[in-house]
Formats: C-alpha cells, structure tokens, sequence
C-alpha cells in the first residue's frame, strides 16, 4: 500500500474497528449518526447530531448507558436539551463519567476537516450533548485523539505519551498500559474502560488477538472492547479487522460506507 492507501485505510478501521468491537450494536449506532453529520454537513454540527441521537430514541434506543438514556427521554418530554443534561447529572448525584460519549467520538478522528488544533474541543462538545461530568468529555477528547494520532501513523508509545500531555491525572494514568490484569476495571467508568483498553491494544500485535482478549474480560457489558476496537482499528487499519468479528452485525454495510466516504476526504 501507498503512504496514502494506509492512511485512508486506518481511517476507516477506526469505524470498521468499533463496530467489530461492539457485541452489543448500541456504541455502533450512536458513532453511525455521528459519521452520518459529518459526511453530510461537512463539519462538526452538534445540534445535528443531537438531532440524531433523539430520532433514534424515538425509534427505539438501546445500550446507550443510563446517562445519556434519561437525558433523551427528557428531550423527547420536552426538556430543553441542556436542561436535560443538567437534570440527569443531578439525579446522578455527578455520576456521569460513564464510557459512552468515549465510545461513539471515533469519527470524529477520521473526519479530515476537523483539524487537529480543534479536534479535542469538537470532542469535548459532542460529548457535553449527554454526559456533564468533564472526565467524561475529556476521556472523549482523549480517545479522538489518540485515534487521530494512529491514523496518521504515529508510534503507538508515542501516540499514547503526546495524547497523555495536559491530562488529569486519571486520564494519564489510563494511557499507562504498566497495570497488572487483575488490576484494571471490566466497567463503564471511562478512565478506567480506556485504561484497559490500552492495556489489551498494549501487549499484543494485532487488532485479532487484542480483540479477542479484551472480550471475555469485559463481559456482557461489553465495555472496553468497543475502544479496543477504534483505537485498533485506527493502529492497524481496516485490512487488519478479522471479517468474522462483523458477522451478524446489523449495521456493518451502513458502518462500511460511512466510513470509506470518510476516508475519501483525505488527502
């Protein structure tokens, strides 16, 4: 492959990867509508993709995590879309760092013109549609970044040291893949999803093995392998995702397409 094959080819592994990532579609979804803005508005419109997520609330939502499941059913009763926000977390007591908004911001890193100066920013915005905590937001802008960093074809440990650079301390503690197994978390906290996300992406060389390990760690809820996947994708590209891992995938041609229309865009 070209320089510019690879590249495209890592740009479309990161929405290939996530959705071979995603065992339980919901993510997969929620990153679809987001991609889907982006190819049609050709920018980042967060009302847009707000709009997005709430018709797909409307048709039946699922696996999206409490946080941003209460904030559309408060949309669709009417509530103003940051009153939503600001209600949930109340009702959360703060407990809203959830993985979500983690989950669904890779296209975020495949949309070329979305430059790298603002891509951290367009992140935090798209996650504040649901979730209100900031480490929340900020692991969000974290796995952007990284993706875009791999995309481009940075060293892994490089891509990890300068997306580390600024963080808070749980955020860079998450991008330190020295933890032993039994110390990571299989929840949806997202420092700690992304934490073992890294951890699996860390010691193995290939998008296949790293998957395949990080699935039963996680469990039914499924949490880090959907970073395992977008980050994985974006390391090693779409040729690297085992084609089996997206069988049965009810959104696979949809995620395909979006994601080859996306990676048109680059140079």
């Amino acid at each position: 492959m070209s320089c510019s094959t690879k590249l495209r080819d890592r740009v479309r592994g990161t929405l290939i990867g996530l959705g071979a990532g995603d065992k339980n579609h919901g993510p997969s979804h929620m990153a679809l509508r987001l991609a889907q803005s982006l190819t049609e508005r050709g920018q980042c419109d967060p009302d847009d993709v707000l709009g997005r997520y709430l018709a797909w609330h409307r048709q039946g939502s699922f696996d999206t995590g409490a946080v941003a499941e209460r904030v559309f059913g408060l949309a669709a009763e009417g509530v103003l879309p940051s009153e939503a926000v600001r209600r949930t977390d109340a009702e959360l007591q703060g407990l809203t760092a959830g993985v979500n908004t983690a989950h669904r911001v890779a296209p975020l890193a495949m949309a070329a013109f979305v430059s790298d100066a603002d891509l951290e920013a367009a992140a935090r915005r798209e996650s504040a549609l649901t979730h209100a905590h900031p480490l929340a937001g900020e692991t969000a802008a974290t796995v952007a970044s990284l993706c875009r960093l791999l995309i481009q074809g940075a060293d892994w440990e490089d891509a990890l040291a300068a997306t580390a650079r600024g963080k808070s301390q749980s955020v860079t503690g998450a991008l330190q893949p020295n933890a032993r197994l039994d110390d990571l978390s299989d929840g949806g906290f997202a420092p700690e999803t992304l934490r073992a996300a890294v951890w699996f992406l860390h010691r193995e060389g290939t998008f296949g093995r790293a998957l395949t390990r990080s699935l039963p760690f996680a469990g039914r809820a499924n949490y880090c392998p959907v970073l395992v996947g977008a980050i994985g994708g974006a390391r090693w590209g779409a040729a690297s995702v085992p084609g089996s891992e997206l069988r049965g995938h009810p959104l696979a041609g949809d995620l395909d397409a979006v994601a080859r229309e996306l990676s048109s865009r680059w140079g």
